[in-house]
């Protein structure tokens, strides 16, 4: 099945609800279009019984570049992105990111979020907010320290700090480094044996004593963005940006 234009493939196989990001040629680059149509994914498949873990990955050499900078930032659109957050945060069944390539941004903020995560060999991650004059996101300000220590969190999301596959497991960004993507479906596919019921206890025992602050650190985290924004510096280093397609 796909969607809006083909910006996203999903498919349910064996209880894997799998969402496809589908944007090569803007390196998946993420859309509030996007954006909503994953937040509805997930709410659909927190609701049907015969999904028992849903699977983020990527199209071609990109997991995602992060935001599509093109898009014009206004009060639905940050609204748009505060309920996908709070979507990750409040799913109650396994999340679990493949991550085929590169994730820049929101790429890498948001796996802190996420319960199991696999990278290519090939994958880096890169959080270029101060580049660009904008904050950290995804809750990034909030699971980055308690994930990898504040001092490799501080370096990433205050310097922009490009990590690679390697270190992103070393430092717990990272469960597993795959070289062969179709190693980690057949791995998958047994799980999804396993009992779905007993998965669900486990996950809200672990959400029970983090869901609440992390929807208050994403409420946060977006209105800290809407106020730099509106700011005539980020706008001029966003249009830089854009004019010039800085290589991140």
């Amino acid at each position: 099945m796909k969607m809006e234009g083909d910006i996203l493939k999903v498919n349910l196989e064996n209880g894997i609800q799998k969402i496809i990001l589908n944007r090569p040629k803007k390196r998946n680059a993420l859309s509030i279009k996007m954006y909503q149509e994953i937040e509805n994914i997930l709410n659909d498949s927190s609701k049907n019984d015969s999904i028992n873990m849903v699977v983020l990955t990527g199209t071609g050499d990109f997991f995602t570049s992060g935001n599509d900078i093109n898009m014009l930032y206004s009060i639905e659109n940050f609204t748009s992105f505060k309920n996908f957050i709070d979507a990750l945060i409040t799913f109650p069944k396994l999340l679990i990111a493949i991550v085929n390539g590169p994730a820049i941004g929101i790429g890498t903020t948001m796996l802190g979020l996420f319960d199991i995560v696999y990278a290519s060999e090939k994958a880096y991650f890169h959080t270029p907010f101060t580049k660009l004059g904008l904050v950290a996101e995804g809750c990034s300000s909030y699971t980055f320290p308690k994930i990898m220590g504040p001092s490799k969190a501080g370096d990433m999301l205050y310097f922009g700090y490009k990590m690679d596959a390697k270190e992103a497991k070393e430092y717990h960004l990272v469960g597993t480094i795959y070289k062969d993507e179709e190693e980690v479906w057949i791995y998958l596919r047994k799980l999804s044996q396993l009992s779905i019921k007993s998965i669900m206890a486990i996950k809200c025992l672990i959400q029970k004593w983090n869901k609440e602050i992390l929807l208050e650190v994403n409420k946060a985290e977006v209105e800290e963005l809407m106020k730099v924004c509106e700011s005539e510096e980020v706008i001029n280093r966003l249009l830089n940006f854009i004019s010039h397609k800085n290589k991140l």
